[in-house]
């Protein structure tokens, strides 16, 4: 899961850059974002991402050029933007699912695992 959060944070990153918005958004999503498996993303963000990679992928490229930079390429500068909020999106809820995962975690007492008193069963 870290993995993932740093990929999101590397693509906000470069979306975040100077730049042409649709050069910043091929860098962001190629250099970042192409090889992240949705099946080891949290359940919430499944769907956004594939519909944000079918977004970025759907064109078919020529003379060489990716299908990632073809795509973007004959994207209006609205459509680029509302990819890069989507990724933005993406990336908050990427964070804020590994936020409630580390709260999860159970806290350890010594030897033993802390159980709040609610959790014990009174007889």
């Amino acid at each position: 899961m870290s993995n993932h959060l740093n990929s999101f944070y590397a693509a906000v990153s470069v979306l975040a850059g100077h730049g042409d918005i649709k050069q910043r958004l091929i860098k962001a999503f190629e250099e970042n974002l192409a090889e992240v498996d949705v099946d080891e993303l949290p359940v919430t963000v499944k769907q956004s991402f594939a519909d944000l990679r079918k977004m970025m992928s759907g064109v078919a490229p020529l003379n060489g050029e990716g299908r990632i930079r073809a795509t973007v390429r004959k994207m209006s500068i609205v459509e680029a933007d509302e990819c890069a909020h989507m990724m933005i999106e993406l990336y908050t809820e990427v964070v804020q699912f590994a936020d409630l995962a580390r709260e999860s975690v159970p806290v350890r007492i010594g030897s033993k695992t802390h159980v709040p008193p609610f959790l014990i069963k009174s007889v």
